[in-house]
């Protein structure tokens, strides 16, 4: 195996793995704030959205630097389609996430003996719903951009922060990643999305990051100018 299948080897570890920690979250997170909320479902969301905000902000910390922590195709096909990442490569990272993905989810499901997959009955569609998607992505290809473009230290607090908020100001809670969408289709907890919504949301999610990564490439023209990088 060459170097750079190496690295590109670690920088799949990388993804698989904080991709996977990411969903064992998010399911995770939310079975145990249903559970200890005693019907609130308020309290739920917090614990859910807390944790998830926390889980991710370590791990973009600790796998950034190999990976860039990417954890969501969208992301990859960003940086592909503006020459920061090779389009085999993001196509290989979009495929790992996406696996991974349902990994996290099995694991959750068996940390609280839940069936291992179990398909979403949560309804989650109609155009609020699908409104709220095409915004969380789009604002957080603007946070990913900007902490790019600005060489951010505190990149994983803020994205971290932003997931946390953005479940609270959508209505669909803040999905904004397809691997995340397909990955929660198979858990009927309070995280779950039914399987009849889940083209519809990563539609929205495509739209939203396309037009996140536009205008980010807008606002930050003069700085990408004068570094002679690509757009």
């Amino acid at each position: 195996m060459g170097s750079s299948e190496g690295n590109l080897s670690r920088r799949l570890a990388a993804e698989g793995l904080g991709t996977a920690f990411l969903l064992a979250t998010v399911i995770g997170s939310g079975i145990m704030g249903e559970r200890l909320a005693a019907g609130n479902s308020a309290l739920a969301l917090l614990a859910n959205s807390v944790a998830t905000g926390c889980g991710l902000t370590v791990l973009i910390a600790v796998f950034g630097p190999i990976s860039g922590a990417h954890f969501n195709p969208l992301v990859s096909l960003a940086f592909a389609a503006r020459r920061r990442l090779r389009w085999r490569d993001a196509a290989s990272y979009a495929l790992v996430q996406f696996v991974a993905a349902v990994v996290g989810v099995m694991a959750a499901h068996f940390m609280f003996d839940e069936p291992v997959l179990s398909a979403a009955v949560k309804a989650r569609s109609g155009v609020h719903q699908l409104g709220s998607e095409f915004l969380a992505t789009f604002g957080l290809l603007l946070v990913v951009w900007s902490s790019v473009e600005a060489r951010l230290a505190a990149a994983p607090a803020l994205i971290g922060a932003y997931v946390t908020a953005a479940y609270w100001f959508t209505a669909s809670t803040s999905f904004a990643n397809p691997a995340v969408t397909l990955a929660r289709c198979f858990s009927n907890t309070l995280a779950g999305i039914r399987p009849d919504d889940v083209a519809a949301f990563i539609a929205a999610q495509a739209a939203g990051a396309g037009a996140g990564t536009l205008v980010s490439v807008w606002l930050w023209k003069t700085e990408i100018e004068r570094r002679g990088g690509a757009a």
